[in-house]
């Protein structure tokens, strides 16, 4: 799919992924909008991409799209 179609899906808090070029799902795209503090209190942020590092939920690194990533249309979801 186009990121046009990825981008709908991370807006809808799906994962997502590109085929070709990432070594499949183990570094999947989500976008954030919150964070929730280690009170319990959730806040509302300027959204932001991460990507994750080894397929795992714990650790995450800040990731944007390239101009290849926006142009591509390999992208899928993960499940």
């Amino acid at each position: 799919m186009t990121f046009e179609k990825a981008l709908s899906l991370l807006k809808a808090g799906k994962k997502v992924v590109r085929t070709e070029g990432w070594g499949g799902a183990e570094n999947y795209v989500k976008l954030y909008d919150a964070i929730t503090l280690e009170n319990g209190e959730k806040l509302s942020v300027t959204p932001y991409f991460l990507i994750s590092v080894k397929g795992e939920d714990k650790e995450f690194s800040m990731w944007a799209p390239t101009p290849c990533d926006v142009l591509a249309e390999d992208w899928v979801e993960v499940k």
